[in-house]
Protein backbone atom coordinates (compact mmCIF):
# COMPACT_ATOMS: atom_id res chain seq x y z
CA UNK A 1 0.00 0.00 0.00
CA UNK A 2 1.74 3.29 -1.05
CA UNK A 3 1.86 6.24 1.59
CA UNK A 4 0.90 9.73 1.14
CA UNK A 5 2.60 12.21 3.48
CA UNK A 6 0.96 15.28 4.27
CA UNK A 7 2.58 17.62 6.79
CA UNK A 8 0.46 20.82 7.09
CA UNK A 9 0.12 24.41 9.13
CA UNK A 10 -2.98 25.35 10.24
CA UNK A 11 -3.31 28.42 12.47
CA UNK A 12 -7.37 28.12 13.17
CA UNK A 13 -8.05 24.71 11.54
CA UNK A 14 -9.23 25.45 8.49
CA UNK A 15 -6.40 24.33 6.08
CA UNK A 16 -6.65 20.98 8.77
CA UNK A 17 -9.99 20.50 7.68
CA UNK A 18 -8.68 20.16 3.99
CA UNK A 19 -6.07 18.02 4.95
CA UNK A 20 -8.40 15.15 6.34
CA UNK A 21 -10.72 15.67 3.50
CA UNK A 22 -7.05 15.53 1.23
CA UNK A 23 -6.46 12.10 3.59
CA UNK A 24 -10.38 11.01 2.54
CA UNK A 25 -9.60 11.04 -1.09
CA UNK A 26 -5.97 9.34 -0.48
CA UNK A 27 -8.36 6.60 1.51
CA UNK A 28 -10.48 6.30 -1.36
CA UNK A 29 -8.01 5.17 -3.74
CA UNK A 30 -6.85 2.59 -1.59
CA UNK A 31 -3.74 4.60 -0.16
CA UNK A 32 -2.14 5.55 3.47
CA UNK A 33 -2.56 9.25 4.66
CA UNK A 34 -0.04 10.59 7.04
CA UNK A 35 -1.24 13.66 8.74
CA UNK A 36 1.16 15.83 10.28
CA UNK A 37 1.43 19.25 11.94
CA UNK A 38 4.67 21.20 10.94
CA UNK A 39 4.00 23.35 14.37
CA UNK A 40 4.62 26.87 15.23
CA UNK A 41 7.80 28.72 14.84
CA UNK A 42 7.02 30.94 18.19
CA UNK A 43 6.73 29.45 21.38
CA UNK A 44 3.26 28.58 23.13
CA UNK A 45 3.56 32.18 25.22
CA UNK A 46 4.56 34.35 22.56
CA UNK A 47 1.09 32.80 20.58
CA UNK A 48 -0.71 33.80 23.65
CA UNK A 49 0.27 36.74 23.56
CA UNK A 50 -0.56 37.08 20.03
CA UNK A 51 -4.24 35.39 19.76
CA UNK A 52 -5.62 32.84 21.94
CA UNK A 53 -7.92 31.29 19.95
CA UNK A 54 -4.81 30.20 17.70
CA UNK A 55 -3.33 29.13 21.28
CA UNK A 56 -6.09 26.72 21.61
CA UNK A 57 -5.69 25.49 17.60
CA UNK A 58 -2.03 25.40 18.35
CA UNK A 59 -2.46 23.00 21.70
CA UNK A 60 -5.32 20.72 19.91
CA UNK A 61 -3.17 20.25 17.01
CA UNK A 62 0.18 19.49 18.53
CA UNK A 63 -1.60 16.79 20.76
CA UNK A 64 -3.80 15.30 17.62
CA UNK A 65 -1.16 14.94 15.43
CA UNK A 66 2.65 13.92 15.15
CA UNK A 67 4.81 16.61 14.19
CA UNK A 68 6.20 16.55 10.48
CA UNK A 69 9.73 14.73 10.41
CA UNK A 70 11.88 14.65 7.50
CA UNK A 71 12.63 10.89 7.53
CA UNK A 72 8.88 10.26 7.18
CA UNK A 73 8.65 12.35 4.33
CA UNK A 74 12.03 10.23 2.65
CA UNK A 75 10.11 7.54 3.06
CA UNK A 76 6.55 8.05 1.97
CA UNK A 77 5.81 7.40 -1.95
CA UNK A 78 4.35 10.68 -2.29
CA UNK A 79 3.08 13.86 -0.50
CA UNK A 80 0.83 16.69 -0.45
CA UNK A 81 1.17 20.23 1.44
CA UNK A 82 -1.21 22.24 2.89
CA UNK A 83 -1.01 25.80 4.35
CA UNK A 84 -2.42 28.89 4.79
CA UNK A 85 -1.08 32.01 2.91
CA UNK A 86 0.81 34.90 4.10
CA UNK A 87 1.25 37.62 1.67
CA UNK A 88 0.66 35.61 -1.12
CA UNK A 89 3.54 33.13 -0.08
CA UNK A 90 2.68 29.73 2.20
CA UNK A 91 3.37 30.48 5.87
CA UNK A 92 6.40 30.67 7.70
CA UNK A 93 5.65 27.61 9.49
CA UNK A 94 5.75 25.42 6.56
CA UNK A 95 8.75 27.02 4.83
CA UNK A 96 10.56 26.31 8.52
CA UNK A 97 9.66 22.20 7.93
CA UNK A 98 10.49 22.39 4.14
CA UNK A 99 13.99 24.29 5.11
CA UNK A 100 14.70 21.05 7.11
CA UNK A 101 15.08 19.18 4.57
CA UNK A 102 18.36 19.62 3.47
CA UNK A 103 19.50 15.58 3.93
CA UNK A 104 16.16 14.34 2.02
CA UNK A 105 17.19 16.59 -0.87
CA UNK A 106 20.72 15.14 -0.79
CA UNK A 107 19.72 11.72 -0.60
CA UNK A 108 17.39 12.22 -3.39
CA UNK A 109 14.79 10.03 -1.63
CA UNK A 110 12.00 11.94 -2.81
CA UNK A 111 12.94 12.13 -6.44
CA UNK A 112 10.32 10.84 -9.32
CA UNK A 113 7.27 10.89 -6.36
CA UNK A 114 4.49 13.08 -6.81
CA UNK A 115 3.27 15.64 -4.87
CA UNK A 116 0.67 18.42 -4.53
CA UNK A 117 -0.45 21.21 -2.41
CA UNK A 118 -3.50 23.17 -1.23
CA UNK A 119 -3.91 26.42 0.77
CA UNK A 120 -6.28 28.44 2.64
CA UNK A 121 -6.75 32.45 2.44
CA UNK A 122 -8.47 35.62 3.68
CA UNK A 123 -9.99 36.00 0.36
CA UNK A 124 -11.04 35.23 -3.21
CA UNK A 125 -7.82 37.33 -4.61
CA UNK A 126 -5.40 37.13 -1.74
CA UNK A 127 -2.47 34.39 -3.20
CA UNK A 128 -4.60 31.26 -3.52
CA UNK A 129 -2.63 30.69 -6.91
CA UNK A 130 0.64 32.54 -5.89
CA UNK A 131 0.83 30.79 -2.88
CA UNK A 132 0.58 27.22 -4.79
CA UNK A 133 3.55 28.79 -6.56
CA UNK A 134 5.58 29.61 -3.58
CA UNK A 135 5.33 25.44 -2.36
CA UNK A 136 5.84 24.64 -5.86
CA UNK A 137 9.46 25.26 -6.08
CA UNK A 138 10.78 23.64 -3.16
CA UNK A 139 9.14 20.45 -4.15
CA UNK A 140 10.83 20.75 -7.53
CA UNK A 141 14.07 20.90 -6.23
CA UNK A 142 13.72 18.02 -3.97
CA UNK A 143 13.00 16.29 -6.98
CA UNK A 144 9.50 15.76 -6.75
CA UNK A 145 6.60 15.42 -9.71
CA UNK A 146 4.48 18.09 -9.16
CA UNK A 147 0.15 17.13 -8.99
CA UNK A 148 -2.73 19.53 -9.61
CA UNK A 149 -5.98 19.21 -10.34
CA UNK A 150 -7.36 18.65 -13.96
CA UNK A 151 -10.16 20.48 -15.24
CA UNK A 152 -12.02 17.18 -15.62
CA UNK A 153 -13.03 17.93 -11.77
CA UNK A 154 -15.81 20.25 -12.97
CA UNK A 155 -15.95 22.16 -9.78
CA UNK A 156 -13.27 23.96 -10.94
CA UNK A 157 -15.03 25.67 -13.39
CA UNK A 158 -18.32 26.38 -11.65
CA UNK A 159 -16.72 27.47 -8.10
CA UNK A 160 -17.44 31.03 -6.63
CA UNK A 161 -15.01 30.43 -3.81
CA UNK A 162 -11.80 28.64 -3.68
CA UNK A 163 -10.29 25.57 -6.07
CA UNK A 164 -7.52 25.94 -8.52
CA UNK A 165 -5.87 23.54 -10.97
CA UNK A 166 -2.84 24.21 -9.22
CA UNK A 167 -4.32 22.80 -6.02
CA UNK A 168 -7.55 23.03 -3.90
CA UNK A 169 -7.91 26.28 -2.35
CA UNK A 170 -10.31 27.72 0.37
CA UNK A 171 -11.44 31.33 1.23
CA UNK A 172 -11.72 31.48 4.81
CA UNK A 173 -12.65 35.43 5.20
CA UNK A 174 -10.55 37.93 6.92
CA UNK A 175 -11.27 36.25 10.49
CA UNK A 176 -10.91 33.00 9.26
CA UNK A 177 -14.25 32.23 10.61
CA UNK A 178 -15.66 30.48 6.96
CA UNK A 179 -14.97 26.99 7.01
CA UNK A 180 -13.80 25.17 3.95
CA UNK A 181 -17.55 24.32 1.80
CA UNK A 182 -18.58 20.75 -0.26
CA UNK A 183 -17.31 22.58 -3.13
CA UNK A 184 -13.56 23.29 -1.79
CA UNK A 185 -13.56 19.78 0.25
CA UNK A 186 -14.32 17.13 -3.14
CA UNK A 187 -11.59 19.05 -4.71
CA UNK A 188 -9.49 18.45 -1.63
CA UNK A 189 -10.82 14.72 -2.28
CA UNK A 190 -9.92 15.05 -5.93
CA UNK A 191 -6.04 15.93 -5.19
CA UNK A 192 -5.64 13.49 -2.59
CA UNK A 193 -6.99 10.32 -4.53
CA UNK A 194 -5.20 11.92 -8.19
CA UNK A 195 -1.33 11.88 -6.00
CA UNK A 196 -2.54 8.46 -3.96
CA UNK A 197 -3.00 6.89 -8.07
CA UNK A 198 0.20 7.61 -9.36
CA UNK A 199 2.34 7.26 -6.62
CA UNK A 200 0.58 3.70 -6.40
CA UNK A 201 1.67 3.30 -9.46
CA UNK A 202 5.62 5.10 -9.68
CA UNK A 203 5.47 2.62 -6.67
CA UNK A 204 5.15 -0.76 -8.35
CA UNK A 205 7.30 0.34 -10.85
CA UNK A 206 10.16 0.71 -8.49
CA UNK A 207 9.55 -2.57 -6.97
Amino acid sequence: MATIYIPFYSRYGNTETMAKAVAEGVHEAGAEPQLRFTGDVMTPAEVMQKDERWLATHQRLTQEYAPASADELAQADGAILGSPTRFGNMAAQLKNYLDSLAGVWLSGATIGKPAGVFTSTASLHGGQETTAFTMYAPLIHLGFIVVGVPYSTVELLTTTTGGTPYGPSHVAQPYADRPPDDTELHICRVLGKRVAEIATILAAARA
